[in-house]
């Protein structure tokens, strides 16, 4: 078995070899045990510097525009992470993160939130009842009120409603605010009809844009599959641009083969 694997092991290597294809870009160090893929950054000489996450105490920390909060997965083939959202203060319907009005992304980033996040805003105000969220008692939002222990103080807080994020106002924010709802949860994928006790914990999934080429100051930045040019859509910054035959390819942060690409080294 450890032979065959290792003949495998050269045969994809001579393959690799064979199509040109070589890393054109600095992958982070790991955290502790967690991969940090590129075009993830944890530092200012690794990834794509568009994409800075921490490494805090062998942790993975997300910065909001005015807040942090603990990275729990990272899906690198789809392009995706996952955040732990705030709690309540204890023996409160209040959201700690509600100082710092909710979770606020900077749209000049390329992260956003996706739209299969399904939200709960807690303890509301009577405003809220004029959108076309799913405020009714019988919602699910009340159901997991009413189901779940550590929510218990919500309970005296008539008002909650449950709604699908992504797009429009929720691409980059969900808002926690006194004049609105003070606090939220947030759950990922969540299926229809699934019992509350098979719920899965919180979190808040993030999408991320596909990073372009490397940028460059000379050829020297850029390795023999790329060549160091001027991007024609940005204001005189120069990127590693594949050449003639290979292609970008933004998950590996390679250039190759056409046809080869991302799946390689999945």
């Amino acid at each position: 078995m450890a032979v065959t694997i290792k003949l495998l092991s050269t045969a994809l290597f001579l393959l690799v070899c064979a199509v040109g294809v070589t890393l054109a870009v600095n992958r982070c160090p790991d955290c502790d045990s967690t991969a940090v893929p590129y075009p993830l950054s944890t530092g200012p000489a690794c990834g794509d510097q568009n994409y800075k996450i921490r490494c805090d105490a062998g942790s993975l920390i997300f910065d909001t525009l005015n807040n942090s909060y603990p990275i729990t997965s990272i899906d690198r083939l789809n392009q995706r992470l996952v955040i732990r959202p705030a709690s309540l203060v204890p023996n409160t319907c209040i959201t700690t993160d509600l100082p710092f009005h909710g979770v606020q992304l900077n749209s000049s980033l390329p992260f956003n939130i996706t739209g299969s996040n399904t939200i709960m805003f807690l303890n509301c105000t009577e405003g809220i009842l004029q959108s076309p969220l799913d405020c009714s008692p019988t919602g699910l939002c009340h159901v997991y009120v009413n189901e779940t222990s550590r929510m218990s103080a919500c309970e005296a807080a008539p008002i909650c409603c449950t709604f699908k994020a992504g797009g429009g106002a929720t691409a980059y924010a969900i808002r926690a605010r006194e004049t609105g709802c003070r606090a939220y949860t947030s759950f990922v994928n969540l299926p229809k009809n699934l019992p509350v006790s098979q719920w899965p914990e919180p979190g808040m999934e993030f999408q991320w844009v596909s990073p372009l080429e490397p940028i460059c100051s000379t050829q020297a930045d850029c390795d023999g599959n790329s060549t160091c040019g001027t991007d024609p859509n940005s204001n005189g910054i120069r990127r590693c641009f594949c050449n003639s035959g290979l292609l970008w390819d933004p998950i590996q942060g390679v250039c190759a083969a056409s046809g080869f690409g991302s799946n390689l080294f999945s």
